[in-house]
């Protein structure tokens, strides 16, 4: 198991980008995918059709997510925390992405950079 750890600078306010991680119909505007998500904790969510399932563990508007992601039966759960610092009229985003499973962490931490705030920061940008 590893972790990733990194911060993101998206040029938007903490409050929208927040709202681009929470709620599905922006998320879509932003992956291009179909999402569901609720910021009710406990409650599961789905990403990019799918390929991204897990359980909502806590919110703090415009602030922080966290977020249990599924990889199969392992013994340990991947937790990912979203912390939101607003710098200005950008964003530094805090990221921690705990207990991932060896062969999965080359394609996590690709995804994390390119496909997941490599998009949101493309869907801000001016």
């Amino acid at each position: 198991m590893k972790d990733f750890r990194k911060y993101y600078t998206i040029p938007a306010l903490a409050e929208d980008v927040y709202t681009a991680l929470t709620n599905p119909v922006t998320i879509q505007l932003w992956t291009g995918e179909p999402a569901e998500m609720t910021t009710v904790p406990g409650s599961e969510f789905s990403l990019w059709d799918g390929s991204i399932v897990g359980k909502n563990i806590e919110f703090e508007p415009g602030k922080k997510l966290v977020q249990q992601w599924y990889f199969g039966d392992q013994p340990e759960e991947s937790i990912v925390t979203i912390l939101l610092h607003a710098k200005g009229m950008s964003t530094s985003v805090e990221l921690s992405h705990t207990n991932i499973p060896d062969e999965d962490f080359e394609d996590i931490e690709d995804g994390w950079n390119n496909s997941y705030f490599g998009s949101l920061r493309e869907f801000y940008k001016d």
